[in-house]
C-alpha cells in the first residue's frame, strides 16, 4: 500500500440506476405472471390445457438453467451496463412479440414469445447485489439489495392484480377477449420499449469513486485476479453456500409454484372469483414487499444474517401450513389473511438470501452467487410446479401444498446447518488471518475490507 486511504463517495445517480432497474425488473415478472393468473382465460382463449398454459410460466424457469452461467460470466467480462441493456431489450423484444399472438390459434407465438422474455430474466435476476454492492454505501446496500429485488416482487403483484380486471373472463365473446388482451400486450409492450431507452441513458458500468472501502479493494485487483472457472470452483466447494443454495431453491421455488398455480387453487373452492384470486395474489405480494424492506433494513443495522434467515424460513413453513387447512374453510376473508402473512415471509425472505450468500462467499463475485442461487430456484420451482399441479389437478390443492409444506421443512434443516462462524463482533479476533484473507462470514460491507484498509495506512 502505499499509505493513502482510498477516496470514497457515493454518487447520486446510484438512485436513478436503481429506479430504472426496478422499473424494467417489474414489467419482466408482470409478464411472468400475466398468464398463470388467468390460466382458465388464456386456456379456454388459446384452446389448450391447463398445463400448457403453466408452461408460459415455467419457461421463464427453464430458460434459467442452462443459461445462468453464460449469462454471470457475461456480467463478470464484459459489465453491468451491458448486461442491463440485453435484459430490458430483450424484455421489451417479446413484449412486442405477444402482441402478433392475438388469436386462438396463436399460442406457440406467446410461447415463442414468453420465451424471449424468459431469456431477458436471465440477465435481470442476477443484477440487484451488484447494483447494490457497486453504486451504494456500506450503511445502505442490504436495503438497495431489498429495493432491487422489491421492484420484481412488485411486478408480480401487478401480474396478479392488472390482468383479471384488464381480460375478465368473456368464453361468449372470444373476439372481446381478444380486445382485451391487445390492450394488456401492447401497453406493457410501450412501457418496456420507453424503459430501455432510459436504461440506455441512466446506466454507467461503475460511479466515479467507490462508494466503499470494500469496493476499493476490489476495483484495486489486477483483472487477472479473477478467474470465472475457479470462481464458480469455489463456491460448490463452500459447503454454506451448497446448503443455502438448497434452501434457497426450496423456499423460492416454493413460492414460483404457489403463484403459478394460485388462480387453480382459488377457482376450485371459490368458483368465478378470478378477480380475487388475482387481489389474493396482489395481498401475498405486497405484503412480501414489505417484508423484503423490514429484512434489508433489519440486515443493515444487526448483520445478523442466519439467524433472520432461519426465523423467515421458520415462520414461511408456519405460514404455508396456515394457508394450506384454511383454504378450503369458505372465507375468502380467511385466505386474503393467510395469503398476506405468508407472503410476508416466503418473499420477504428472498432478498435475505442474497445479502446471505454474498456474506458467506466474499470475495467472490456477487453475480455469480446470486446467479447459481436463482438456478436453484429455477430448478426447485419447475419440479415443484409439475407436482403441485399434478397433485391439485388429480387430488385437491390441500394435497399439493401438504407436499410444499414438507419440502420447506426440509429447507429448515438445511439453514440450521448453515455455519457462518465469522460475525462483525469478532473483528478483533485472527486479524492476522482477516487482513491476508477476508473469505468469509459477515464481511463484505466493509466490515472487514474498511479494517483492512485502515490497516494498511
Amino acid at each position: 500500500a502505499d499509505g493513502k486511504r482510498p477516496e470514497t463517495r457515493l454518487s447520486r445517480r446510484r438512485l436513478a440506476v436503481l429506479a430504472v432497474f426496478s422499473c424494467y425488473s417489474l414489467v419482466n415478472a408482470f409478464q411472468w405472471i400475466q398468464y398463470s393468473i388467468l390460466s382458465n382465460v388464456f386456456a379456454g382463449f388459446y384452446g389448450v390445457s391447463f398445463t400448457q398454459i403453466d408452461w408460459l410460466s415455467m419457461v421463464y424457469m427453464v430458460a434459467y438453467v442452462p443459461l445462468i452461467l453464460p449469462a454471470t460470466w457475461l456480467l463478470d467480462a464484459r459489465g453491468l451496463r451491458l448486461t442491463a441493456l440485453l435484459g430490458s431489450g430483450l424484455n421489451a423484444l417479446g413484449a412486442w412479440l405477444k402482441c402478433g399472438s392475438l388469436a386462438p390459434q396463436r399460442y406457440p407465438v406467446t410461447l415463442a414469445a414468453q420465451a424471449v422474455c424468459a431469456i431477458a430474466q436471465v440477465f435481470i435476476l442476477g443484477l440487484p447485489s451488484r447494483i447494490a454492492s457497486v453504486w451504494f454505501g456500506p450503511t445502505e446496500v442490504s436495503t438497495a439489495c431489498a429495493v432491487a429485488v422489491l421492484g420484481n416482487q412488485l411486478g408480480t403483484a401487478i401480474g396478479f392484480l392488472l390482468p383479471p380486471v384488464l381480460v375478465p373472463n368473456t368464453p361468449n365473446d372470444i373476439d372481446l377477449m381478444a380486445h382485451n388482451i391487445s390492450i394488456m400486450f401492447y401497453g406493457t409492450a410501450i412501457v418496456s420499449t420507453l424503459l430501455f431507452f432510459l436504461t440506455g441513458v441512466v446506466f454507467e458500468e461503475k460511479p466515479k469513486y467507490p462508494p466503499s472501502h470494500s469496493q476499493a479493494v476490489l476495483q484495486t485487483k489486477p483483472p487477472e485476479d479473477h478467474s470465472y472457472k475457479q470462481s464458480i470452483i469455489n463456491l460448490f466447494k463452500n459447503i454454506p453456500f451448497i446448503l443455502l443454495l438448497i434452501s434457497y431453491g426450496i423456499m423460492t421455488g416454493t413460492f414460483y409454484s404457489v403463484s403459478t398455480l394460485l388462480n387453480q387453487m382459488i377457482v376450485t373452492h371459490y368458483e368465478g372469483e378470478e378477480v380475487n384470486a388475482g387481489r389474493i395474489g396482489l395481498t401475498l405480494v405486497v405484503a412480501g414487499m414489505v417484508g423484503s424492506i423490514i429484512c434489508g433494513l433489519w440486515l443493515d443495522y444487526t448483520k445478523t444474517y442466519k439467524q433472520t434467515t432461519l426465523i423467515v424460513y421458520i415462520l414461511s413453513f408456519i405460514g404455508l401450513l396456515v394457508f394450506t387447512f384454511t383454504l378450503d374453510l369458505g372465507y375468502l376473508i380467511v385466505v386474503f389473511v393467510t395469503g398476506g402473512v405468508l407472503g410476508f415471509f416466503m418473499t420477504g425472505y428472498l432478498p435475505l438470501g442474497f445479502e446471505f450468500a454474498v456474506e458467506i462467499t466474499y470475495p467472490e463475485s456477487e453475480g455469480t452467487s446470486s446467479g447459481l442461487l436463482n438456478a436453484s430456484a429455477q430448478i426447485f420451482g419447475i419440479v415443484f410446479t409439475l407436482v403441485q399441479g399434478k397433485l391439485t389437478t388429480d387430488y385437491s390443492p390441500r394435497a399439493g401444498n401438504i407436499f410444499l409444506c414438507a419440502w420447506i421443512f426440509v429447507g429448515i434443516i438445511l439453514t440450521a446447518l448453515i455455519k457462518s462462524d465469522l460475525r462483525r463482533h469478532n473483528v478483533n479476533s485472527g486479524i492476522t488471518n482477516l487482513v491476508v484473507k477476508p473469505v468469509s462470514g459477515d464481511s463484505y460491507h466493509d466490515s472487514i475490507t474498511s479494517l483492512n484498509a485502515w490497516l494498511l495506512l
